[in-house]
């Protein structure tokens, strides 16, 4: 039960090892820059809309 565990603790940590050498890879900087500006896009986006909308009703 023992080598078990051992083995699964094992598993684990190399995986998420490779998880952290994945996030903080430099090939991978510009993808997550982009996917952490989607969010400000997407209120602009969503402004744009709303004023362009505002100016119709009036």
């Amino acid at each position: 039960m023992n080598s078990i565990q051992a083995v699964w603790t094992l598993v684990a940590f190399v995986v998420f090892v490779g998880i952290v050498i994945w996030a903080f890879s430099s090939k991978r900087s510009q993808d997550f820059h982009e996917a952490s500006m989607l969010a400000f896009e997407e209120d602009d986006m969503h402004k744009l809309e709303q004023d362009s909308g505002d100016k119709h009703h009036v």
